[in-house]
């Protein structure tokens, strides 16, 4: 992959997320996650098989023996090719909350070479500390918080009370959310939004000033792929959450204690991001229609480039629609 063929590549990326936003948005408020997730899945991944080149996917949405479709391992495209490229991709992420209406979901895929995406199955879930370029390699995450938000403001300049953190909010996180605000930092806080949470940490003047908490996997290597284009900090910890997933950590032999920096778990610069909002949240409008057209908000982020785009689209629907 190169700066010559950047434009070409965001473009299909752009394609297959904005397909899988507007299909999940046709479900909003059904209250079936199942259903809002497979809408998405299945409308990207028939823009994915019209790829000119093949790709596989290394995070998707499950084992081939659990999913119908854009499962781990599974080459997608032009698949008479062999694939130089492969994908981690998230389809609907937030759908738990989506399917009630809640903000904060969006879709997602990010682009690398083969093999530079790190697998880390058979755990789940990743402690994440993610923050702007200027506290790249300055913060140990290992750290207590109140020392990292000491470091974290000295780099940006801003006095701890100044500081806003993206927290989840989920009932792990009480204890950190609680730190925080005692500290006197400003807490973030939504149901949905580990990747928007990190992005927003990386991107200037969003209002964001880092990440923390613990979130999927999946989405942590994406993350970690959209830091590697914009050169900002992100590292993670394997945190496996229920008793099975610590048992088949366990059992692998993968280290809980140690942070993983991005450049590990992405170990080329030259990856590829993008993400459309299905509901409006911090990062992303949703999609909406209005007057007979549809718009759909889409952020591409370019390694090979450094650039980042933020494009609204207007599309006409078609009669009765």
């Amino acid at each position: 992959m190169s700066a010559d063929n950047t434009p070409e590549i965001l473009a299909l990326l752009r394609g297959a997320a904005e397909s899988a936003a507007r299909a999940a948005a046709e479900q909003i408020g059904c209250g079936q996650a199942e259903s809002v997730e497979g809408a998405a899945a299945q409308a990207m991944s028939e823009v994915l098989t019209r790829f000119p080149f093949a790709v596989r996917i290394a995070l998707g949405e499950g084992r081939e023996e659990e999913v119908s479709g854009l499962y781990d391992g599974q080459i997608i495209g032009a698949e008479q090719r062999d694939p130089a490229f492969e994908l981690a991709v998230d389809p609907g992420e937030g759908t738990t909350y989506l399917a009630d209406g809640l903000t904060n979901a969006m879709t997602v895929l990010a682009l690398a070479p083969l093999g530079a995406m790190r697998i880390l199955s058979p755990a789940l879930y990743m402690e994440k500390f993610a923050a702007p370029p200027a506290a790249k390699g300055r913060i140990d995450p290992a750290w207590p918080v109140a020392d990292k938000l000491a470091a974290l403001g000295k780099l940006l300049g801003k006095d701890v009370e100044k500081l806003t953190i993206f927290v989840l909010e989920k009932p792990r996180h009480r204890a950190l959310i609680d730190q925080i605000g005692e500290l006197g930092a400003e807490v973030i806080s939504f149901p949905a939004g580990d990747v928007a949470g990190a992005l927003l940490s990386a991107l200037p003047n969003s209002g964001i000033d880092a990440m923390m908490g613990t979130g999927g996997i999946r989405e942590g290597i994406i993350s970690a792929c959209a830091a590697r284009a914009l050169g900002a900090e992100f590292q993670g910890r394997i945190d496996p959450q229920l008793q099975s997933e610590q048992l088949a950590v366990k059992q692998a032999g993968l280290d809980i204690t140690r942070w993983i920096p991005a450049e590990e778990l992405v170990t080329s610069t030259d990856t590829y991001f993008c993400a459309t909002g299905i509901t409006t949240g911090l990062l992303l409008e949703g999609v909406e229609r209005i007057e007979g057209r549809d718009r759909v908000q889409t952020l591409m982020i370019a390694g090979s480039t450094g650039e980042s785009q933020l494009q609204t689209t207007w599309r006409r629907l078609a009669p009765n629609a």
